[in-house]
């Protein structure tokens, strides 16, 4: 086993796996798949080694994910926003995952490691809505596991190939590495210069909260809508007054039968108002053409000192929707 990585000691090894498995469940784009893949191969035929290893491991997901856990437990929606602006794709910033995890639920942490993006979304998402910290180690534990050990054993079940093939790396390893490096940087480049692109075509649409609060004095008012997803409202349940809550999911639906003649107004609260934009591109594409995002979104007006609803009414999209048809 020290020969086939280069002398290197077996703590090394754990540690490297360990601060790899760590880094990766903070969300750095260092994925640990293909470390646990490497460790269990070498740890094939050992089953103390890869008991350290699988245990190890574990704690270090465990760790990355009680880190995200608390700080979403204490800043909530921020930590959410601070996500969205470090994201590579702002079109659909962290909405896609969090749709998942308010569909699934806390069996999200389960399968969350599985799925890219939902293992960085999915335990602050649990400290965003008070899950019990008891509930969140006890499915964190279960989905780090299973996370773990699927990589682990797959390493283990194919152990002869992966140590025929570590020799050659040393050959062939540094070009791989520099090629890799190359494409990933080629990828981050084109998804930064795709999000320049949004942002520019997003300024020359937006709305700013002074006109809008101008407009809805008057008769008849643009018609506000609320995109946030209903775990999103759940967690943050101010509103600005009138305005419909349909999330993007329902927007197609709920937002056709209205008369297509009124100004649609979109808000969210997302870093560059991406999540209205993301929607205001489906409506546009239905064939509306007053749509326009609330620069700042819900921040913004709340910013602004313009006044806001927080009780919670139940059936308030379905309501008032059917009042405006």
């Amino acid at each position: 086993m020290i020969d086939l990585l280069g002398g290197l000691s077996a703590a090394a090894i754990l540690g490297l796996l360990l601060a790899n498995v760590l880094v990766d469940q903070i969300g750095f784009p260092v994925p640990a798949a293909p470390s646990l893949v490497l460790a269990g191969a070498l740890a094939a035929g050992r089953y103390e080694w890869a008991a350290v290893l699988f245990a190890g491991s574990v704690l270090a997901s465990l760790l990355g994910g009680t880190v995200w856990y608390w700080a979403g437990r204490r800043y909530g929606g921020r930590v959410m926003r601070l996500l969205c602006v470090l994201s590579l794709s702002p079109d659909s910033c962290v909405n896609d995952t969090q749709r998942r995890f308010d569909r699934w639920g806390s069996k999200a942490l389960i399968v969350a490691n599985f799925i890219p993006g939902l293992s960085v979304i999915a335990p602050p998402l649990a400290g965003a809505v008070r899950m019990r910290f008891s509930r969140f180690l006890y499915l964190s534990t279960v989905g780090s596991g299973l996370w773990v050990a699927v990589f682990l054993l797959a390493g283990m079940l194919l152990g002869r190939q992966v140590r025929a093939l570590v020799p050659r790396f040393t050959v062939y390893g540094r070009p791989v590495a520099l090629a890799v490096g190359a494409l990933l940087a080629a990828y981050v480049a084109f998804k930064w210069i795709q999000r320049q692109r949004f942002l520019a075509a997003l300024r020359t649409a937006r709305i700013e909260v002074e006109e809008l609060y101008r407009l809805m004095q008057d008769d008849p008012a643009p018609l506000v809508i609320d995109v946030r997803s209903p775990g999103a409202w759940a967690r943050d349940p101010r509103w600005i007054p009138g305005a419909i809550h349909v999330s993007s999911d329902d927007i197609a639906t709920h937002v056709v039968p209205l008369a297509r003649d009124r100004d649609l107004i979109l808000y969210c609260n997302c870093p560059n108002e991406a999540s209205a934009a993301q929607v205001a591109k489906v409506l546009l594409s239905l064939g509306f053409k007053r749509v326009r995002p609330l620069r700042g979104g819900l921040d913004a007006w709340v910013a602004a000192g313009y006044p806001i609803n927080t009780e919670v009414v139940a059936e308030l999209a379905r309501v008032t929707l059917a009042a405006s048809a």
